[in-house]
């Protein structure tokens, strides 16, 4: 039987997946520390078609409109901290009908050195729902804040590799 190391020095770097607490996203410039981002997906709805000559007793499938779902973000609420409230009422004082000004953000998957490994980025985000921190007088947990954010587009961004 061959000599196998068990010390993990013959075993390729890409060998384990990415862990996925180590993330850091990037709104308009400014980074913000969230505790939970959740939602990135997307789905391809699909049109079903038969013309009415047609040989076969079944429909064609062709890929139709995309969808985005909302992206669900949570941090800790801080004294003084008013971040996520200021994006989703806006600076010039609240939200008005098709108003808000669209974001750029990027959510960026890190590796173990701290490094971005890849990268979603959001077009034309804006936030939909702001929830703060349910309160029960009996819980011994850290009050979190919930932001759901619309956007029309999801894309994958990978490091460029020297």
């Amino acid at each position: 039987m061959a000599d196998l190391k068990t010390d993990g020095s013959t075993q390729s770097a890409n060998i384990w997946p990415l862990v996925k607490f180590s993330f850091k996203v990037i709104w308009d410039k400014d980074e913000i520390v969230f505790q939970e981002v959740s939602g990135l997906s997307s789905e391809t709805q699909v049109i079903e078609y038969r013309g009415g000559s047609s040989k076969t007793f079944s429909t064609v499938k062709m890929p139709g409109i995309q969808k985005f779902n909302n992206i669900t973000f949570k941090k800790g609420t801080f004294q003084n901290d008013s971040t996520l409230w200021t994006k989703y009422v806006g600076k010039d004082g609240g939200i008005k009908m098709n108003t808000i000004p669209r974001a750029s953000v990027t959510i960026s998957l890190l590796d173990e050195t701290g490094q971005i490994a890849m990268s979603w980025s959001l077009l034309n985000a804006f936030p939909v729902k702001m929830q703060v921190t349910d309160m029960k007088s009996d819980a011994n947990e850290a009050a979190i804040e919930t932001m759901e954010v619309a956007h029309e587009g999801l894309m994958l961004i990978l490091p460029a590799i020297s």
